[in-house]
């Protein structure tokens, strides 16, 4: 065996692969499985090797042992096409005379996490119950891998939660699997957990853990983890560092982002420039950010798709309508070709000029179809401008291309309720009650204490409800003295003006808002995170609330951050 392996190290070609087969074949060390395992292994998963040509010679083995099965479902689980490695485990289950052992089960299990193959996974699972290989740590991570990442959260908790011992790789596997399956909340306590019984996380831990702040704009706990990276030298992980970076950048905190981007103490990737690129277009600094493109350029960093689609957004957000479209020109010039999504922005760069023609006209021309988001981006434009015969049409595309987004029904039945065409709004909703469409309801979520707080249009189920609904009533009082009025234009329903008032007036993040006024001392910044896009009138009552109480109110809504202070908007009132 020690001879094979040091012949194998020594292999680094194909050829070289074939003169030892056929050494061990004239030897007859070839029909000993431990030696020809070793052989097939190497060759289905080195760089020096073939799958191709270790599957053939696997298939000309008349009674494959374990362990040849091992090294072919390895290979297959590596490569190009993991479903291989499924099939072939199944074949090596249905028809040969050797079972499958753990690191059978391990290699298929991590071609379904590849593959998302939960109910393949749930069914090798339950084959690992039987042949009683269970209690192996590293399977029972594989398993919960496979779990996580193909979604099933609690099957993944379930076996977590009876591992008798688990290991860093166990932990990761659900703290990352909760925090990409949107239980973030979830995935942070989990992170605190580990800490707490005296587990050190590694680069792979805080990766998952910083996720989770993002997206619930856990800001306080985001800098505990960033003290924990700097203290445990983490920050030499360019994933580490660009992870940090889009935490603060999404719990509102650009400067943290670009101080942290600015002090990288390892070199920066393509990634690096990207996220910090992307940040500041959401922050709608659009001059910083193209700035930073340049500045990216200069550091003999080529941009790639993600760049210039970044770049896009920052002019989108900032209104730099010539800048936006002079760069989706010198794309090709770059060497890289506008997808769909360059399409979208640029269409949405114009829509948002109200160059409604323009934007229509960019779609028409595409070399590639327009997709969903592509036609909803035009329509949501029409609703800005009022332009009911272009959305019509990108409705009826809707339709022709099977979308059944209630934003789409809602944009059409707002266009129709801005001129007041109620009949038309009516159709619309009959549309909505026969396809049993519903709109998406406005949540807001907002951190105080290390504790997230979900509030919901018209939400009194928080402990705090009436203490919020009076400081509502306060805040509307003081803003009213600034001459505030309603923007009941923004309910489109026909109803009495005194509900369209009311109805203002509860939306979630006011509640949000109102509720960080009441638990925040003076001065503190109130961070607002909300799911769907801000509506006009609480975008000018914050405004004033920033001005009146004297606080910083950051809000993340669906596309961008809307930073309020003393009055005024980081948007500029351009979104």
């Amino acid at each position: 065996m020690a001879f094979v392996d040091s012949l194998l190290r020594k292999c680094t070609s194909l050829s070289h692969i074939k003169q030892l087969q056929a050494h061990l074949i004239i030897t007859g060390l070839f029909r000993f499985y431990p030696s020809r395992s070793k052989l097939l292994d190497f060759c289905a998963t080195s760089s020096a090797g073939s799958l191709p040509y270790a599957t053939a010679v696997f298939l000309r083995i008349q009674s494959p042992a374990t362990n040849d099965w091992n090294a072919i479902i390895r290979g297959m689980a590596q490569s190009d096409q993991p479903t291989d490695a499924i099939a072939c485990y199944r074949t090596m289950s249905r028809e040969s005379s050797y079972k499958p052992d753990a690191l059978t089960c391990s290699f298929a299990l991590k071609a379904c996490a590849r593959t998302l193959a939960r109910s393949e996974a749930m069914q090798i699972h339950s084959q690992v119950i039987r042949f009683g290989v269970e209690a192996d740590v590293l399977l029972q991570t594989t398993v919960l891998d496979v779990y996580a990442k193909s979604g099933d959260l609690d099957n993944a908790q379930k076996m977590f939660d009876e591992m008798s011992i688990r290991d860093i790789a166990s932990w990761n596997a659900l703290i990352a699997g909760l925090a990409q399956g949107s239980r973030p909340s979830e995935a942070l306590e989990l992170f605190k957990r580990m800490r707490v019984e005296g587990l050190r996380p590694n680069e792979i831990t805080v990766l998952g853990a910083l996720s989770a702040c993002s997206q619930l704009g856990a800001i306080r706990e985001g800098e505990k983890i960033c003290n924990y990276i700097r203290n445990e030298k983490l920050d030499t992980n360019v994933q580490v560092c660009n992870a940090v970076i889009d935490m603060y950048a999404k719990c509102g905190f650009v400067d943290k982002a670009y101080h942290a981007f600015e002090g990288m103490s390892c070199r920066k990737s393509l990634v690096t420039w990207n996220t910090m690129i992307m940040a500041l277009a959401m922050h709608g600094d659009g001059v910083a950010a193209l700035e930073l493109f340049e500045q990216m350029g200069r550091a003999g960093v080529s941009p790639d798709g993600v760049s210039f689609l970044g770049a896009l957004c920052a002019c989108n957000h900032a209104g730099l309508v010539e800048d936006g479209v002079k760069l989706f020109d010198s794309m090709a010039g770059c060497g890289v070709s506008p997808n769909v999504k360059h399409y979208g922005s640029v269409v949405d760069l114009l829509g948002r000029a109200g160059r409604l023609e323009e934007a229509f006209g960019i779609v028409n021309s595409m070399p590639m179809v327009p997709d969903v988001v592509l036609w909803q981006t035009l329509l949501g434009a029409c609703k800005t401008y009022g332009n009911v015969e272009m959305a019509e049409q990108a409705s009826r595309r809707l339709v022709e291309m099977g979308s059944s987004s209630c934003g789409d029904f809602v944009l059409l039945s707002n266009v129709y309720a801005a001129h007041k065409r109620w009949d038309d709004v009516g159709r619309v909703r009959e549309a909505m009650k026969n396809r049993d469409v519903r709109k998406v309801p406005g949540f807001s979520y907002i951190e105080v204490d290390g504790v997230i707080h979900k509030f919901v249009n018209g939400d009194q189920s928080h402990s705090n409800w009436r203490e919020i609904y009076r400081k509502l009533d306060e805040i509307r009082f003081r803003i009213e003295a600034y001459g505030y009025v309603p923007e009941t234009d923004y309910v489109l329903h026909d109803i009495g003006q005194e509900d369209k008032e009311n109805a203002l007036c509860h939306h979630s993040e006011k509640l949000a808002v109102a509720f960080g006024l009441i638990s925040t001392s003076e001065g503190t910044p109130i961070q607002v995170i909300k799911n769907l896009r801000i509506c006009g009138d609480c975008h000018a009552v914050i405004k004033l609330i920033s001005k009146i109480y004297s606080r910083e109110i950051i809000v993340r809504d669906r596309a961008r951050f809307h930073r309020f202070k003393e009055g005024n908007c980081s948007c500029r009132d351009y979104w």
